[in-house]
Parts: C-alpha cells; sequence; structure tokens
C-alpha cells in the first residue's frame, strides 16, 4: 500500500512539490485547487511523465476534498502568492481566511494527517492551522526553516567556491524579516564558516538570506519562488513518510521551549513517522536570544491581528 500525500494548492509551490515527489517515488499524489481545470490538468501531464522516469505514482488533480481521505500528509500551499513590494505579512488577511477553509476540509477527510504548511506568512497561517484543526502540535508543522538554510547555505557555498554537500546551516525564528541565521552553528565540512568568512562579508549574506525571497519576486514581478519553497516542504515529506528521524529547521508550536511559549516559531526539529518527534534545544547567545524572542514577538503581533 503506498503512502497518500496531497497538495492543496495546484499552483507553482504546489504542483513542483508533486513533482519533486513523484520524481522520488515517495507516495501517490492528489493536487487540489478550487480554480477547475487546473490541477487536473497538471496532475495528467504529471502522471503522463512517470513512464518516462520510470516511476509507479499515481497523481490525481482534483476540485473535491472528498478524493484527499484518508491522505499520510497534506501539504498546504494555497493563498495568493506576493508581487513586489509586498512583505510576506501583507498576505494575512486573505491567506487566512483561505487557510481556515482549506484545514477544516482537509482534517474532515483526513483525521490522522500530518499537515506541513507552506502558505505566508508561515508562522502566523501555522498557528492559525494548528488552532482549526484541534491536531495535536505534533502533526502541524510549517516549512520554513529549511527554505531559508538552503538559500544560506546556497550563499556560502557560492562564496567559498565549495560543494553544498560540505555545507550545513541553521536559520532559526520566523520566516521573514526576523529570522536569526546562526553563523556559527554553519559549517563547511564540519569547519565554522566564522573562521573561513569574515564578519562583515558574512553579515552581507545573512542579509541576503533575509532577502532571499524579495529577491526573487523582485526578478519574476509577477509571482514569487516556488522551486526551493517546494523542495523544502517535500524534504520534510520524505523524512516524515520514511521515518528518518532527521533534524531540520521547523515551524513548531513551542511550549517553553527557547523560553517562547504558546506560538510557531522556527527551530531545530527531529522529524519522523509521527511528524515532531522532538524539539532540538540549543544554547543560544544572549545576542541570539534577543534575535529569535524579537522575532517571537513579530509572530504574536500578526497572531494577534486574526485573533489566533
Amino acid at each position: 500500500m503506498r503512502k497518500k500525500v496531497s497538495i492543496v494548492g495546484a499552483g507553482n509551490v504546489g504542483a513542483t512539490a508533486a513533482h519533486w515527489i513523484a520524481s522520488k517515488e515517495l507516495a501517490d499524489v492528489v493536487l487540489l485547487d478550487v480554480v477547475e481545470g487546473v490541477p487536473q490538468g497538471k496532475g495528467l501531464d504529471l502522471l503522463e511523465a512517470m513512464p518516462i522516469e520510470k516511476r509507479d505514482c499515481q497523481i490525481l488533480g482534483t476540485n473535491d476534498y472528498a478524493d484527499t481521505a484518508n491522505s499520510d500528509i497534506v501539504v498546504i500551499t494555497a493563498g495568493i502568492p506576493r508581487k513586489p513590494g509586498m512583505s510576506r505579512d501583507d498576505l494575512l488577511n486573505t491567506n487566512y481566511k483561505i487557510m481556515s477553509d482549506v484545514v477544516s476540509k482537509v482534517a474532515a477527510n483526513s483525521p490522522d494527517c500530518i499537515l506541513i504548511i507552506v502558505s505566508n506568512p508561515l508562522d502566523a497561517m501555522a498557528q492559525a492551522a494548528f488552532k482549526q484543526s484541534k491536531f495535536n502540535r505534533e502533526r502541524v508543522i510549517g516549512m520554513a526553516g529549511v527554505l531559508d538554510s538552503a538559500r544560506f547555505r546556497t550563499f556560502i557555498a557560492e562564496e567559498l567556491k565549495v560543494s553544498v554537500e560540505n555545507v550545513t546551516a541553521f536559520v532559526l525564528g520566523g520566516h521573514g524579516d526576523t529570522m536569526v541565521p546562526l553563523a556559527r552553528y554553519s559549517t563547511v565540512a564540519g569547519i565554522p564558516i566564522t573562521e573561513l568568512i569574515p564578519a562583515e562579508r558574512l553579515e552581507q549574506l545573512i542579509q541576503r538570506t533575509r532577502d532571499g525571497g524579495a529577491e526573487i519576486v523582485k526578478y519574476l514581478k509577477t509571482g514569487s519562488a516556488f522551486y526551493a519553497p517546494s523542495a523544502a516542504a517535500v524534504e520534510m515529506v520524505e523524512a516524515i513518510l520514511k521515518d528518518k528521524k532527521k533534524i531540520l529547521p521547523c515551524a513548531v508550536y513551542l511550549q517553553g521551549e527557547y523560553g517562547i511559549d504558546g506560538y510557531y516559531i522556527g527551530v531545530p526539529c527531529k522529524l519522523g513517522s509521527r511528524g515532531l518527534e522532538q524539539i532540538v534545544e540549543i544554547k543560544l547567545t544572549p545576542e541570539e536570544d534577543a534575535a529569535l524572542k524579537k522575532s517571537a514577538a513579530a509572530v504574536k503581533e500578526l497572531c494577534a491581528v486574526i485573533g489566533v
């Protein structure tokens, strides 16, 4: 019996996530969208690629939540994307209404699934999904840190002209301007990058990481990033489906960890078959701790606006 992953939102992020899942032969995929024809067309197109890729995956495009029933994981990408000049937070009220509607339907059809939230503003949308679904916190996880860390790793690898496989990077905090890239926990083949990149240059790479999404929005003009965000979500899907116990930075509901209580924020997490299996607490310097608390305060502000 193959695993089943449903993706709500058949735009660029959702459709590309379906592509990554199918190409890795991780699960059968249901691609759902409110727009008639779009998920059906993209789903069929992807299904017809499977003989070429030699992958046995069923891919179904649909407008009906009944088709998502009994999913193991549901990835939610639904929502309006950013346009140039917009912050992730500008999307708040519109995407909150969409998220509430989606989660109620998903939870009714797949009461035992694990939710991976990709919609922006990420931390507030994860909080909304958690409250709406009434699932335990282990089963509602936000994708942010995997993407932000990948961007940081990309810039480090480019700067030092080394393989991306050698680079590990950690980014904590909310998915936005207050994210906290931790340079001293970021390494190249085990060597801290603080010993390889001058402090001033490192600060520029950290700022570019914070602006990573906006940089792409500025180029595209009519949309936002989708290859890396979808790949990041699928890394989380794979860790859960294969029970990898993989430690990844994800947005999860904190209950006192890192001195934060009652909000979604990005921290190192162990992902396995039950979803969130452990929050890894690392020692932060006073500066890092202050930056994380500032990030949490920004999330709290957004949650207050939508009442979650």
